[in-house]
């Protein structure tokens, strides 16, 4: 697991964003797996100042992302096909045809989530997966639990979770409870991960996940037997570190 030490919010951000450029030039046709939330927002937005000056082609790039709220619409706007579209998507030169993003409208959870699969092993899944991480520890929708999850599934949200997004709500009675999301075994197989964190906030999962044990009560901390992880954050999520 190798660290990348960033000054602040924006300097990870950049140093982010020319990890995920160098894998768009190296191979154009590359698979990338996507993250939501608000930390990766300045990474997208720095891919975006760099396809603009003509410095990145994503015409070829397929995009996996890691998870979508159970009950919300691609259209709707606190759905995370929305995010995507308004933060990236609709600024680059990517096929739409080429995003993908699980079908929370589906409210068949069972075949959501194997239909969700399948497109993911399809692809032969993510040359780099993007991850941000909550602040218990979770990475995608994967929640500490008994066990670390295999494959794409229907997750319960945690309070400290839902209380973490309300923040995209108008209240926290508006956030859904229940999310499809890519599972432990799925997010592993990508080959190259990289996670962003940034905040005081994080601090402690960062650290679990960094230098704790391996635990589903931190689902990040599976991370540590990736062979390909680099984790870029700044110096208040790495605070806790040794």
């Amino acid at each position: 697991m190798r660290i990348i030490h960033t000054a602040d919010y924006e300097d990870m951000s950049r140093k982010a964003a020319s990890v995920i450029a160098a894998q768009v030039v190296l191979k154009p046709d590359c698979v990338l797996g996507l993250a939501t939330g608000s930390t990766p927002i300045g990474a997208y937005q720095e891919l975006v100042r760099r396809h603009e000056s003509g410095e990145l082609d994503f015409s070829q790039v397929s995009t996996y992302n890691l998870d979508e709220y159970r009950g919300l619409t691609h259209d709707d706007p606190q759905s995370y096909h929305y995010f995507m579209e308004r933060e990236l998507f609709s600024h680059i030169n990517i096929d739409p045809a080429r995003t993908h993003v699980p079908d929370g409208a589906n409210e068949d959870a069972e075949a959501a989530c194997a239909e969700y699969d399948e497109l993911v092993a399809g692809a032969g899944y993510p040359d780099l997966q993007l991850l941000g991480i909550g602040n218990n520890g979770h990475i995608g929708f994967n929640e500490p639990a008994d066990a670390f999850s295999k494959g794409t599934h229907c997750i319960d949200l945690t309070e400290s979770t839902i209380e973490a997004n309300s923040r995209l709500f108008e209240s926290p009675e508006d956030v859904p409870r229940q999310a499809y999301t890519m599972g432990i075994q799925t997010i592993m197989r990508a080959r190259r991960v990289v996670v962003v964190a940034s905040g005081e906030k994080k601090a402690q999962a960062v650290r679990d996940m960094c230098q704790g044990p391996i635990s589903p009560a931190c689902p990040a901390s599976i991370l540590q037997l990736h062979p390909d992880v680099i984790v870029i954050a700044d110096k208040d999520a790495l605070s806790l570190c040794n």
